[in-house]
């Protein structure tokens, strides 16, 4: 008894028709509206971001021109035909699936020149797909041009790129263009719950929205990552599970840590960054959840619920509520730019987590220094000259120490003193300056 192989989420449930395009109506009206006033182009260029339906796309173009059980006033291809079986496995003999990646020279077109001329063995149209098109070297493009423009009858040109700007404008020129859109959360959450109900599967909510958020939009990236939690959970996937899994924190816990970091306790921070690490977090994505938390509570503090969404639970927006009316916009925006600018200080550490370390160190301590409204009114106070000459004062001992036996020349200090105090004033402007360089976003309040 042969066993049946596993196919995996994304191939099982590829959409077969039209109508099975998840999030993508504009494009589904606008072919469907062709193919019923028989105004079907003879070329295509699908764009978007991977995963999201470009192939899947091309493959059910080629389906709707070739039905051989479709009828006049259809759309939908039956999905029955022996046409309509073999292009969605990709065998059809007269639907040319071809990768530019690999196949980007102008002999590799030559091919295609020399064959179009051709008519199909046993379909009404050949259809030639490339996949990232934007890889044909320029020769490759210019060469395609010609038959681009005016093909035969009989030959229809399907493209897909996840890079529109390296495209020529000659051959956009020449294409109807398709911009293919990421997925919503809300959308790719009803669609994931509905492959688990087939599956006979449920899942926590929250396992799902996580799913969502890390699949970016894409539907291939979500069921691949749907596919690696059911093979290590039972019958209920518990977002606990898919967490550990992605070796990711939940936000609840990320906001836990950036509550820490507002408030400066610093040593507290390090231990709960730690036993992140400890649980398979890589600094890389600790720091990308903390920039993620910061903008949640920038977006909570404009007082808007619609700008976050449904993306993050209600225990989730409670606490950034809470975080967001005690923190200044100002320490959020410092705190981002610091956090942000660790990027590039991990990717070329050879010590990411002591990197991530040092750099929760310095959100700690910035987090905690005074307003820039009080540091700039100190300056400007009349109290800011002696106190300004007693840190000038302290600084000059430290950097000109009397040796021992020394005679000390008083009058020459005193004209040294003399001199400092004079330039306090015109420091005054250069320390707000720097403080509000120091600070984007703060103001001097008259």
């Amino acid at each position: 008894m042969s066993i049946e192989p596993y196919k995996i989420l994304a191939l099982k449930y590829r959409p077969t028709q039209f109508s099975e395009l998840v999030g993508q109506d504009a494009l589904v009206k606008t072919l469907r509206n062709s193919f019923l006033s028989n105004r079907v182009g003879h070329a295509f260029l699908l764009h978007g971001d991977r995963g999201v339906g470009k192939t899947s796309t091309a493959r059910l173009i080629a389906k709707a021109l070739n039905c051989s059980e479709k009828k006049d006033g259809d759309v939908e291809p039956c999905n029955t035909c022996s046409n309509c079986k073999s292009i969605q496995l990709g065998r059809h003999v007269d639907v040319i699936e071809m990768d530019g990646a690999s196949k980007t020279g102008v002999n590799d077109i030559r091919e295609i020149i020399e064959t179009v001329v051709y008519r199909a063995a046993s379909a009404k149209f050949k259809v030639y797909i490339i996949d990232e098109v934007h890889m044909l070297s320029n020769s490759a493009f210019n060469a395609l041009l010609k038959t681009l423009e005016e093909p035969p009858e009989h030959v229809k040109f399907i493209f897909a790129t996840t890079e529109i700007k390296k495209i020529p404008l000659t051959v956009l020129s020449r294409v109807n263009r398709f911009d293919l859109r990421r997925l919503e959360s809300a959308v790719l959450i009803n669609h994931l719950l509905e492959i688990l109900q087939c599956e006979g599967l449920s899942a926590e909510k929250e396992a799902l929205k996580t799913i969502a958020r890390e699949a970016e939009g894409s539907v291939r990236d979500a069921l691949s990552i749907l596919d690696q939690v059911l093979v290590n959970c039972g019958s209920k996937i518990e977002n606990e599970m898919v967490n550990e899994l992605l070796g990711k924190i939940s936000k609840s816990d990320t906001l836990y840590l950036l509550e820490l970091i507002i408030k400066g306790e610093t040593a507290e921070t390090l231990k709960r960054s730690r036993d992140f690490i400890a649980r398979n977090t890589s600094a890389a994505t600790l720091l990308q959840e903390l920039l993620g938390c910061i903008h949640l509570i920038s977006l909570s503090s404009l007082g808007d619920n619609d700008l976050m969404g449904d993306d993050y639970s209600v225990e989730e927006k409670k606490l950034a509520e809470k975080l967001s009316s005690k923190t200044d916009t100002v320490i959020l925006t410092s705190l981002w730019q610091i956090l942000f600018k660790g990027i590039d200080e991990l990717r070329v550490s050879s010590e990411p987590i002591t990197s991530l370390e040092m750099l929760l160190l310095r959100a700690c301590h910035m987090s905690i220094l005074p307003s820039p409204d009080t540091l700039i009114k100190s300056v400007l106070d009349s109290g800011s000259d002696s106190m300004m000459r007693v840190y000038n004062m302290e600084r000059k001992s430290v950097l000109k120490t009397p040796k021992k036996g020394e005679i000390i020349n008083r009058t020459q200090s005193n004209i040294e003193d003399t001199e400092m105090e004079r330039s306090v004033e015109s420091s005054d402007s250069s320390a707000v300056r720097e403080i509000l360089d120091i600070f984007p976003g703060a103001t001097v309040k008259k």
